[in-house]
């Protein structure tokens, strides 16, 4: 494979990795429902952070450690799976709380949602064993290992924000019908319960080798 057809081949396979609705996915349209375009622009982007980070890790041999080793993965999937917990348990204590307050009297629940976006990318150990195991296909022999790597992680990364940025934009075309205490409510059950049980099948799955 040459690197024309290694990067036809990947950008074919990341675009349809990137349009899988997923736990990314829904992170992002639920913080552009409930809290607006411009933090879920900043959970996309922490997002997309800790896929870069996930492709340099990879590129340098530190996913193999994570591929390879059960206590390593042990560990990023007990701290990731507690993470989703945590988050999806908040979104359902706000979705269910008893004060239904007007829109125009309601706060936005603080965070960093980069922060946000950027951990439960991060500490998804099963991000870092795609990567792992899907860049290393597309790598042709003759060129330099990490920075090609790097390259398709970019790559990946790209997708990601224009995929995300397709969601926020759909977000803002209904954003009235959005913009009602029920619909957010809906939209911090949904996720919030997605969350956990994401959470609770990592916590609780064991790892086939």
């Amino acid at each position: 494979m040459d690197v024309t057809s290694a990067l036809i081949a990947y950008c074919v396979a990341a675009g349809l990795l990137t349009v899988t609705p997923g736990l990314d996915t829904a992170l992002v349209l639920r913080t552009a429902t409930v809290e607006g375009s411009r933090r879920a622009a900043m959970a996309a982007g922490g997002i997309v952070a800790g896929c870069l980070v996930w492709g340099l890790a990879a590129a340098v041999g530190l996913g193999v450690l994570l591929a390879a080793s059960e206590t390593a993965y042990a560990i990023l999937k007990i701290a990731g799976a507690l993470y989703l917990l945590w988050l999806g348990f908040g979104m359902l204590r706000s979705a269910f709380r008893k004060e239904k307050l007007k829109t125009t009297d309601a706060q936005p629940p603080r965070g960093n949602w980069f922060v946000r976006g950027f951990v439960t990318n991060l500490l998804n150990p099963k991000v870092g064993v795609f990567y792992v195991s899907f860049l290393p296909q597309f790598v042709p022999a003759g060129v330099n290992t990490i920075a090609f790597s790097m390259l398709l992680a970019a790559i990946h990364a790209i997708m990601g924000i224009a995929w995300f940025a397709l969601l926020i934009l759909a977000t803002r075309g209904v954003a009235k019908l959005l913009d009602r205490p029920v619909v957010k409510r809906a939209m911090d059950s949904v996720t919030g319960t997605v969350m956990m049980l994401f959470g609770a099948v990592l916590l609780l799955e064991r790892r086939t080798t």
